[in-house]
Parts: C-alpha cells; structure tokens; sequence
C-alpha cells in the first residue's frame, strides 16, 4: 500500500511540475511533456532516483573542484555541500512522512 501512495504523490508532483512549466512556456502540458522532458527524467522521478542521482553528481562535481580552491573557497563549498545533503534528506524524510500519514 506505501508504495502505491508513494507512486500516486510522485505521479501528483510530475503533474504540477508540468503544468507549471508549460504554463510559464506558454505550451499545452502534452508539448511540455513530449518536446521538452526526456522520459528518462520522468522515469527517474518515478522510481526515486533523481534525486539521489542528481545529489551524487553534485558531490563528485563540488569534491573535483575542491582541489585547486584556498582554503576559504573550500570552506564555502563544505558548506554548501552539507547544506544541499541536509536539505535533500529534510526533503526525503517529509516526503516519506507526508506518505506514511496518508
């Protein structure tokens, strides 16, 4: 039963995020979609995995740049990078808890 929910609120989320967007692109959902989205992208969304892949290529790319900063700039990027980790999981924990109280 979690999973359903938990594929009903994605599918819910992928609609708005659509809707938005080609509202702000001036076309019809179905052009958004077809022209605009690769299916790999909704795909991802739907099984859950864009956003853990989106964060794991966020940390390889900030820890390749790290190397050749000073050490204030490596400083801001930790920071930042800690940050992008605890807002991504503050995200994933209310998502699961939004689920589990439906």
């Amino acid at each position: 039963m979690g999973f359903a929910i938990a594929r009903n609120l994605a599918k819910k989320n992928l609609k708005a995020a659509i809707e938005s967007v080609a509202g702000r692109l001036g076309n019809t959902v179905t052009i958004c979609r077809k022209c605009y989205i690769h299916p790999e992208i909704i795909n991802s969304y739907l099984a859950g995995d864009l956003a853990i892949n989106l964060k794991d290529k966020i940390h390889h790319e900030l820890s390749r740049k790290l190397q050749g900063l000073k050490p204030e700039e490596a400083a801001v990027l930790a920071l930042l990078e800690r940050r992008l980790k605890l807002s991504l999981t503050d995200k994933l924990k209310a998502s699961l808890a939004s689920r589990k109280a439906a």
